[in-house]
């Protein structure tokens, strides 16, 4: 099956009201306070869940129950009031509840914008699968590169309210891995959680014709040539188009990681770009999932057919 173009949600504006939730790990409140006060200035109306600031009283790397969590983020989704639903942190947890949530209310209740990254990768292919929907690969409102970068700000509030104005996507880190020029829909995330989907009920079946995005934190090279050569011997990155690499933070030297990612993926033949400047990153651009568009890995750049969000 060739990965297709999902339905996009409507951009915000003005007094749009926000919901955040936390679907994996704890939050630390004051990161929170701080996250809220800069979706505040951009003129946002930002709910806080009922369970965002909980932690699991046996598992103190979750935010709270697995059913609580679920339950913040369905509602959140099917309150007629929120424009979007936007992640306070990933870390580990979204693969616990995401079979907790009830997919054809979701559907039924429409496109919202739905941001995050890391962990919430799984929420991120269960959108895609399981609703049709495009989603945002994109920072968390109380992770530190929100808070402190001013590029990774700004490229969440154009996504979010003059989408048209960041059409192509790219830091001037990128480079060519390998050559090409591809058109495809976007799909991806954070590989080990792509790789952890393998197998489940629900995964999606393959990437092929799809631009797929790549990165991870805290994998050294040898632990990521074992998720990527995972990928390939199942056969689900075969067809893909094109693929785009993110940051590798806390991954070891980048020339190691380096020599794994041209060694796994420069056989496929597609074009590839590395550190295009998302995920992990002092700088984490917004890029979204489900739109197509251009990867050309001569000008480093992944450029939408459309804006990300209608």
């Amino acid at each position: 099956m060739t990965v297709t173009a999902l339905t996009r949600p409507a951009r915000l504006g003005p007094g749009a009201r926000v919901a955040v939730v936390a679907p994996s790990g704890p939050i630390p409140e004051d990161r929170l306070a701080a996250g809220l006060d800069i979706l505040r200035g951009w003129e946002l109306e930002p709910v806080v869940a009922p369970h965002v600031l909980d932690t699991h009283g046996e598992l103190g790397y979750l935010a709270g129950g697995d059913q609580d969590r679920a339950r913040d983020l369905q509602e959140a989704w099917c309150d007629p009031d929120v424009s979007a639903v936007l992640c306070a942190r990933g870390g580990y947890g979204a693969q616990r509840m995401v079979d907790l949530l009830d997919w054809p209310a979701i559907r039924a209740a429409g496109p919202k914008v739905f941001v995050g990254y890391s962990d919430v990768t799984a929420l991120h292919e269960a959108f895609a699968v399981r609703a049709g929907l495009a989603t945002l690969h994109g920072p968390m409102v109380a992770a530190a590169t929100f808070l402190k970068d001013p590029r990774t700000q700004e490229s969440l509030r154009a996504t979010l309210f003059e989408p048209e104005s960041v059409r192509s996507l790219g830091l001037p880190t990128a480079r060519p891995l390998a050559p090409g020029r591809a058109h495809g829909v976007t799909l991806g995330g954070c590989v080990s959680l792509l790789a952890a989907e393998l197998g489940t009920p629900h995964a999606r079946s393959s990437a092929r014709g799809g631009l797929l995005l790549l990165e991870d934190v805290g994998e050294e090279p040898y632990r990521l040539d074992r998720i990527l050569t995972q990928l390939l011997r199942s056969g689900w990155p075969a067809g893909v188009a094109g693929i785009a690499l993110g940051s590798w933070e806390e991954c070891g030297p980048y020339e190691d990681v380096r020599a794994v990612l041209a060694d796994r993926l420069g056989g496929l033949g597609v074009p590839v770009v590395e550190e295009l400047g998302f995920g992990h990153s002092e700088t984490a651009l917004t890029v979204p999932l489900g739109v197509p568009g251009v990867l050309d890995a001569e000008a480093a750049t992944l450029t939408l057919d459309v804006p990300a969000l209608a």
